[in-house]
């Protein structure tokens, strides 16, 4: 499910996995305030150059997923993920960093960031 109603850009060399919703759109408060909240609220999302969804993972609107970045399966993004970050869990947080080193690409687990399989 890709949604682009309110703006979304997908850098170089990206793979988005099977099942994944990107979402530039809420209608939250609109629904909860019995249609007394305006409008739709919309934001963009940006996807950085080489980065990695994995399946069934959410973004939601407003999100910015910086360059050589991986999301993890099942995550739920609704803040913006920094370069070479490795995302996880839901609400996604940070688990580890990505190192690249010629071919070589290594994933460093953060301190409290739990389990990260090599």
């Amino acid at each position: 499910m890709i949604d682009g109603s309110g703006g979304l850009t997908i850098g170089r060399g990206c793979d988005i996995s099977s099942g994944v919703h990107l979402y530039t759109h809420s209608s939250v408060r609109r629904c909860v305030s019995g249609r007394e909240f305006p409008t739709v609220e919309r934001a963009p999302v940006h996807i950085g150059d080489h980065v990695f969804i994995g399946a069934g993972a959410i973004v939601n609107m407003g999100v910015r997923i910086g360059d050589h970045s991986v999301v993890g399966a099942g995550a739920v993004v609704s803040r913006d993920v920094d370069p070479y970050t490795v995302v996880g869990g839901v609400p996604a947080r940070p688990i580890a960093t990505v190192h690249i080193d010629g071919g070589t690409v290594t994933f460093r687990p953060l301190e409290g960031g739990g389990a990260f399989p090599d």
